[in-house]
């Protein structure tokens, strides 16, 4: 299934991925770090969703007190939430 969210506090303003059999492909960053984001992309597709979440939550950018590695965490959790919600 195919997730849109809307990170907070961080450069990217939008992360879109499919979830499928718990795990990860097509992720896409809009806007942000480019490169950074790519890698992160390219780094987590087809692994386990909550391995991805496990691994990228509480990580910081600068002085901010998340980063976009966090949202997608964030954004990873929200999925499967709606996900066991629509089952």
């Amino acid at each position: 299934m195919k997730h849109h969210f809307t990170p907070k506090g961080v450069c990217a303003s939008k992360i879109e991925f499919e979830l499928t059999g718990g795990t990860i492909h097509n992720l896409a960053f809009t806007s942000g770090c480019s490169g950074n984001l790519k890698a992160i992309a390219t780094l987590v597709e087809g692994m386990e969703a909550n391995r991805v979440a496990e691994l990228l939550s509480g990580n910081t950018c600068g002085y901010k007190s998340t980063s976009c590695a966090d949202q997608l965490a964030r954004a990873i959790l929200a999925a499967q939430q709606r996900e066991a919600e629509s089952a």
